[in-house]
């Protein structure tokens, strides 16, 4: 069983479960684990791993709209060296600041693997969900797409400072805040845009059709081989934490006036489908069971 269908079967033993975080008593709680094969490549250092790893739970606060509370950690590895320790939380509060939220500590241990499990506290009085798109409503995508797969083929090509710098993506929770008054549903890219559709479509009952020039990060451009390349960079390779929403045409000038990022109309909700340019969008994306060379 892969990640996507157990996560299935969770949901469907947890009725409040589906979302990119859960709801309590007004609270937005979140949790995530990333570890070294299929997280980090080699050339990773502790500073962006603390950031990403972090940033990954923020960016499920932001997209339910909400503001960020709180983060922790707990961190292990083969060996609890204090430099990679202290650069891993120097990461992981400088993302966290950068949220307007407080990275407040974590745990400990010694692992065979270097592993990350990280928690988000957030707050918000009317979440933003995925179900609640509805037809002719605008699809957008705030900031750009492919920084990760740009990212990944710049550590294969030895050139880990430009990587990392790509790897600490900005967790969009002003932009969440921003567009929850406006969104009818709302996610976060993390498995990459094919699939961040293919769930709001599922969450919503609706489809989605979208359309090119997609907002293409600059860096997919100097790695990408071709279009086709380009186009997989983008769409499927994942982890850009990007929100995806959709937003009532009437509003969207007024969506984009409020949004801190650029927020780009990508599409159209429509009855049923997923597609890119009238073809059929694969629901294809990053999994936890693809692993990558560990990192340094």
């Amino acid at each position: 069983m892969d990640e996507r269908a157990a996560l299935a079967r969770i949901e469907a033993e947890l009725p409040g479960a589906g979302d990119d975080a859960a709801v309590v008593d007004g609270l937005i709680l979140t949790t995530d684990m990333l570890h070294d094969r299929a997280d980090f490549p080699a050339g990773t250092t502790r500073y962006t791993a603390g950031w990403r790893a972090v940033g990954a739970s923020l960016s499920d606060v932001a997209a339910m709209g909400a503001e960020a509370v709180g983060t922790v950690a707990a961190y292990g590895a083969p060996d609890l060296a204090w430099d990679e320790i202290a650069a891993f939380v120097a990461g992981a509060r400088a993302v966290s600041e950068a949220c307007d939220g407080a990275y407040v500590g974590g745990d400990l241990d010694v692992h065979d693997e270097f592993t990350v499990a990280t928690a988000a506290l957030g707050r918000a009085d009317d979440p933003v969900t995925r179900a609640g798109a509805a037809v002719d409503e605008a699809i957008c995508v705030t900031g750009t797409l492919g920084r990760t797969g740009a990212a990944l083929r710049l550590f294969e090509a030895g050139d880990v400072e430009r990587a990392n710098d790509l790897f600490r993506f900005q967790p969009r929770v002003a932009a969440g805040r921003a567009l929850a008054p406006f969104a009818s549903a709302m996610m976060d890219s993390s498995d990459g845009l094919a699939v961040s559709l293919h769930q709001l479509a599922a969450a919503s009952g609706c489809g989605m059709a979208v359309e090119t020039p997609l907002p293409i990060d600059g860096a997919v451009d100097e790695v990408a081989t071709d279009a086709a390349d380009r186009r997989e960079l983008g769409c499927f390779v994942g982890e850009d934490f990007e929100l995806v929403c959709t937003v009532p045409v009437a509003d969207l000038d007024a969506a984009r006036a409020a949004c801190p990022v650029e927020l780009t109309r990508i599409g159209t909700v429509v009855a049923d489908g997923v597609t890119l340019d009238g073809e059929a969008l694969p629901d294809r994306g990053f999994t936890h069971g693809r692993a990558r060379s560990g990192s340094a």
